[in-house]
């Protein structure tokens, strides 16, 4: 009776994707008067970049933690072949030569020894009969570790891309910063001649003059830090690259539109659709079939042995009908006592299982907090975005307004070069709120577990 109820224990519990402890939603909070649809699967062509697509497919086939991460993979195949090998018979071959010495005592004379050579070739065999599961078990936990491997490569390309992406429009923002710096350091010079030249017909004062020299030298200062972030940047994705960091790598000159707005889909497709929730389902089942094995450690084990050959004092002899052995047998191991270490072990294996529980919970609220968060930030950023745009163009038509009262002896030389810097503040701020924009969309594309 106990074996029946203790084989029964050895079975799993079922494992739906939905145990989350905690209530998905229909809709997203951040986005609920968006209509639901299928989320978008393949999310690299929508921005229609060339250079970027052919740098992702470059990072996805040379980087060397993705290459990493598939060598695990073949580690994980390899452990689900091994623990699935004692399900099988083993067969073993172990040829032999044996000689011995044995001396004997003649009545009355002296001793004489005697030599006798033996030759085996025997092929040994056991099996042992899995009655009640546990290599099965122990099997099914390697297969699911195996699947939640799959998963982890699956998710590491998905972020490589994602990262590759990213990098790239940093390298983007970055070169166009510069470019927003030279042209300021161009203007601040301008400033400073016509400072120089007033200076010299004396409309202006010598302080004014200071003042402007100043300020270019404040310029080249800003412009050598947008420099050394565009090599920052370049080095970072070459390295995602596989290539060597040398700073060589460019982007395109230009920061695209951003992408139409994304089908999010449903929050609880969401589930299914991850790959690091699917890994993390996947190491959950692998616990529950390594308590199954472990219980069924408790019950007794059948195993089948056998050899068979040939043994000869001749080696001439070896292959002769009359030199064949053989024999069977069968044996059955119950534990009895171990020092409590099946038991614990059963205790052992539930606690990682109640961890792995919790653990895919906390994976699955991080994941719906990751998508919420990312729908909600692209729309503050569109809105930060059309303000700094329209600061942009309030700043240029203030600048020349400066420019012009300056020159008419309207204004002093702190508004006008305030009038400047105010221009490059809104500028590189614009710039770098469309790059983030396009880095959260990004977010979102791996937030949601779509494909590239």
């Amino acid at each position: 009776m106990w074996l029946a109820v203790l084989a029964a224990c050895a079975e799993v519990p079922p494992r739906p994707p939905t145990d989350t402890a905690f209530p998905v939603p229909e809709r997203w909070s951040a986005h609920r008067d968006v209509p639901p649809t299928a989320a978008l699967e393949r999310w690299l062509a929508t921005f229609k970049e060339p250079q970027l697509s052919a740098l992702v497919h470059e990072a996805i086939s040379r980087n060397y933690d993705l290459a990493a991460t598939a060598a695990r993979v073949e580690a994980a195949r390899a452990q689900a072949l091994i623990e699935g090998a004692g399900r099988k018979p083993q067969l073993d071959f172990s040829p032999g030569l044996h000689r011995s010495r044995e001396v004997f005592d003649d009545e009355g004379g002296p001793q004489s020894a005697f030599y006798q050579t033996r030759w085996t070739l025997p092929f040994n065999l056991s099996w042992e009969i899995d009655l009640w599961g546990r290599i099965r078990a122990a099997r099914e936990a390697a297969e699911a570790e195996l699947s939640a491997t799959l998963e982890d490569l699956e998710s590491a390309r998905l972020s490589l891309a994602a990262r590759t992406a990213q990098a790239y429009f940093e390298l983007a923002e970055a070169a166009l910063q510069v470019e927003v710096a030279e042209t300021s350091v161009r203007d601040r010079e301008t400033i400073a001649k016509l400072v120089q030249g007033r200076f010299q017909r004396g409309l202006a004062r010598g302080l004014d003059v200071r003042l402007t020299f100043t300020d270019v030298e404040n310029a080249k200062a800003a412009l050598a830090r947008a420099q050394n972030q565009r090599e920052v940047a370049a080095r970072r994705l070459e390295a995602l690259l596989g290539r060597y960091p040398a700073g060589a790598v460019r982007a395109s000159r230009a920061l695209m539109d951003l992408p139409a707005a994304v089908p999010a889909g449903l929050p609880a497709t969401l589930l299914a659709r991850r790959p690091d929730l699917k890994a993390s389902l996947a190491r959950l089942e692998a616990e529950d079939w390594r308590v199954a094995s472990a219980k069924a450690a408790l019950l007794p084990r059948l195993t089948l042995t056998g050899s068979g050959g040939s043994a000869s004092g001749e080696i001439g002899d070896l292959l002769s009908p009359s030199a064949a052995i053989w024999s069977l047998g069968a044996g059955l191991v119950q534990p009895i006592y171990q020092g409590g270490r099946l038991l614990e072990t059963i205790r052992l294996n539930r606690a990682r299982v109640e961890e792995a529980v919790n653990r895919y919970r906390e994976t699955a609220l991080g994941a719906f907090r990751e998508v919420e968060q990312a729908l909600a930030a692209e729309s503050w950023l569109r809105r930060q975005a059309q303000a700094l745009a329209e600061a942009v163009a309030q700043t240029a038509a203030s600048r020349q307004l400066a420019v012009y009262s300056y020159r008419q002896g309207l204004t002093d030389i702190l508004t006008l070069l305030d009038s400047y810097r105010s221009t490059l503040s809104a500028e590189s701020e614009h710039l770098a709120v469309r790059r983030e924009l396009l880095t959260n969309r990004i977010g979102l594309y791996l937030a949601l577990g779509g494909g590239f």
